[in-house]
């Protein structure tokens, strides 16, 4: 006996699962794997059957069908109880990335209906738009990427919409052209020179040499205590780091001290006699004025760099510190009357001063594991990548000091 198909009202026969409503639409029932009832619907049979070959790769590719209502925002929110082993700033400065940025309005977008494009055009939102930094985006990828990883992981996602989107906004802005740069050699002696000198920015020579000629981080820095520097050995101890991040409470910014993130961090550097100097003078200088340290964060005291109230230095005044700086040692130079060739300082921030150190190790040739040790860096290929890019502009001007000295071996020949 032949089995009756069931019928649409225009006689075409329907697959199984498929169904067709008294108002004339059309709906297709199924059971997930886990057993759970799905439905989808269409206005035509034709429409329908379009969703069904997306249900059915989502089928094969074990996509989950609840994530039809599944926000970028419910997955961070599982995120945020799923993620372990970060370091409790980082991972707050993950979260207040995602929060300020993505959260209020990107975060609303609905998973099943995010696409590559989507990602690309947020980036480029913030860059066009709101004037976001390279930097800034790239944080907020960092943690974008990995909610959306997680989705990849649960079956949501069949592929990870942000891949390469970093990559593609920076080549279509041409962010790779302003990379963060070393200061030059005349550059730096511009600046340590303007520092020098009596006024108003002589107050912050100690802490910039410090962080010139140590090649520190700047919660190293700033986190630095008396007792972790030993005058008679003349070295400094890194065994921590002074970090800040804002929350949204009536405290707003709060400092914590964090141990670095790799046990690289934590190391015993040598402390040059133009650093040593540096503190001295620092040293004098608060009891000239009577300054003493009065912040206390997580139970660490006697903070060796302070403001004029006895609080921590903040990173954001120090770069604030450093813009004044610039500004105003440019104008002394395009004042001046003298006739040589001008050198003005370029804009660079804290962590530039960290990037000129290395920079100056490597044209002096210090042994790339000792250069990995002092700079704390765990993995040997960033001390390199850094090598490389140093090294870059000291060997063409090597070759042009060679091609000087060959022209004037030629000349004196011919003589």
């Amino acid at each position: 006996m032949a089995i009756e198909r069931r019928k649409d009202n225009k006689n075409r026969v329907l697959k199984e699962g498929e169904y067709q409503r008294t108002s004339g639409t059309y709906e297709f029932k199924w059971r997930d794997k886990r057993g759970k009832r799905h439905s989808i619907s269409a206005p035509t049979l034709e429409e329908l059957r379009e969703k069904e070959l997306d249900v059915l790769r989502d089928v094969l590719d074990g996509v989950r069908a609840d994530k039809n209502n599944l926000t970028i925002n419910d997955l961070y929110y599982s995120w945020v109880q799923l993620k372990r082993g970060l370091k409790d700033n980082t991972f707050k400065n993950y979260q207040y990335m995602y929060t300020q940025f993505v959260e209020p309005e990107f975060g609303k977008n609905k998973l099943v209906d995010l696409k590559r494009t989507d990602v690309r055009g947020f980036y480029n939102y913030l860059a066009d738009e709101r004037h976001v930094k390279v930097n800034t985006i790239d944080n907020v990828h960092t943690v974008l990427h990995q909610v959306l990883e997680l989705g990849v992981e649960d079956d949501y996602l069949r592929y990870n919409p942000s891949d390469n989107a970093l990559k593609e906004l920076k080549k279509a802005h041409n962010m790779d052209a302003n990379k963060r740069r070393a200061l030059t050699i005349p550059e730096q002696e511009l600046f340590e020179r303007f520092l020098n000198q009596q006024g108003q920015y002589h107050r912050w020579y100690p802490i910039f040499i410090v962080m010139l000629w140590t090649g520190m981080r700047v919660g190293e820095i700033t986190g630095l205590r008396w007792c972790d520097v030993d005058f008679e050995e003349e070295t400094i101890s890194v065994n921590h780091t002074l970090v800040y991040y804002s929350t949204r409470t009536e405290q707003g910014q709060i400092f914590a001290i964090n141990t670095p993130k790799t046990k690289a961090g934590e190391r015993i550097i040598p402390m040059l006699p133009k650093v040593k100097e540096a503190f001295l003078m620092e040293k004098a200088y608060q009891e000239e004025c009577g300054l003493k340290s009065e912040a206390v964060v997580d139970g660490y005291r006697n903070f060796i760099f302070i403001n004029r109230f006895g609080n921590v230095q903040h990173q954001g005044t120090l770069n604030k510190a450093l813009r004044r700086i610039i500004r105003d040692c440019n104008y002394e130079v395009l004042d001046s009357k003298c006739k040589r060739k001008e050198v003005l300082l370029p804009y660079f921030s804290n962590h530039s001063l960290r990037h000129t150190f290395t920079t100056r190790m490597c044209e002096a040739g210090v042994n790339i594991k000792a250069m990995q040790e002092i700079l704390g860096h765990a993995d040997a290929e960033t001390t390199m990548d850094i090598y490389a890019e140093a090294t870059k502009d000291l060997k063409k001007a090597e070759l042009i000091s060679f091609e000087d000295y060959f022209c004037r071996q030629k000349k004196s020949q011919t003589i």
